[in-house]
């Protein structure tokens, strides 16, 4: 099992104390100290003020938050957790994607998924009804400009007439989040891994998102990937699985019982969870940073020996 972490700037209004050179630098260095496997950041470049106020947070631009911790670490994989890829042109995903890849020396993952929410893609010049068929032709893009020179390519919102794009990564796994079907069945033909999210049923219905509360609803979920990944004649063992485990609560909390959480993230790791996304408190930078170093001892290193 693997760790990776999200950047706590999960609130509204956020924390000076996360935004800043110090902040994150810390927080980083101190993620990579307690064994830690990867970083991620949220991605919200214009959310409306109605969803901030109603539980939303606010956010750092992925690109050039990762591209900092790059900077300032030499171990941990950079998973934006998670891209809202139609937001965005595929040729400048694949640049900026392609770029922090090559100076990180190997270490981006490129997590993505289609969003849900209208007013951040209205505002942003993009047609939420197209997000499914914008996400399917970028994918094909950034793999194409990705692998070959002189690319060509004709879709429905995206054209090519012989682009080269360098460097390019000599493999960057891209992971696809997401509870649908749809979402499994995009990892099991062109991704790299899945990423779902726990959904209580209050939270699925203001995402739009199938419940994902149990290990049973889990676990039927990826009795439906591992038949699409099979039937694609696909490896299974190569697909990664990133999820949460929840029993003991979240790191930092009072209560935080490791026990039940390294059950769970054993539960996990039978049904085929490769990666365990773990919270970390974002009230202040002391708070996170002791979370850390305990998790690091209480929970990472037990599972290690």
């Amino acid at each position: 099992m693997k760790f990776t972490l999200t950047y706590p700037l999960m609130a509204h209004p956020y924390s000076p104390e996360f935004v800043c050179k110090d902040g994150i630098i810390q927080f980083a260095q101190a993620a990579e100290r307690a064994g830690f496997d990867g970083f991620g950041v949220t991605d919200h470049p214009a959310p409306t003020d109605r969803w901030l106020n109603a539980g939303g947070h606010d956010a750092l631009d992925p690109f050039a938050a990762l591209a900092f911790v790059a900077a300032v670490t030499d171990r941990l994989r950079l998973i934006p957790n998670i891209l809202v890829l139609p937001y965005r042109n595929p040729f400048l995903v694949a640049k900026s994607v392609a770029t922090i890849d090559a100076l990180s020396g190997g270490r981006f993952t490129l997590a993505v998924a289609a969003g849900y929410l209208k007013g951040e893609y209205a505002a942003l010049g993009v047609d939420f009804e197209e997000r499914n068929a914008l996400f399917d032709e970028s994918i094909e893009v950034i793999r194409g400009v990705w692998s070959e020179d002189n690319f060509a390519y004709e879709g429905r919102h995206f054209s090519a007439r012989g682009q080269s794009a360098n460097p390019k990564p000599a493999s960057v796994p891209i992971w696809i989040g997401g509870n649908s079907a749809l979402a499994r069945r995009r990892v099991a033909q062109v991704g790299d891994g899945w990423a779902p999210f726990p959904a209580p049923r209050v939270m699925a219905t203001t995402a739009k998102s199938p419940v994902l509360e149990t290990l049973e609803d889990l676990s039927g979920m990826l009795d439906d990937l591992w038949r699409m990944v099979e039937t694609g004649g696909r490896d299974r063992s190569q697909i990664d699985v990133a999820f949460s485990a929840r029993s003991g609560g979240s790191p930092g909390i009072a209560g935080f019982n490791p026990a039940a959480q390294i059950e769970e993230l054993e539960q996990l790791a039978a049904l085929g969870v490769t990666w365990a996304n773990v919270s970390m408190p974002g009230d202040t930078m002391a708070h996170a940073l002791e979370a850390i170093e305990h998790f690091g001892v209480e929970v990472i290193a037990p599972l290690r020996k």
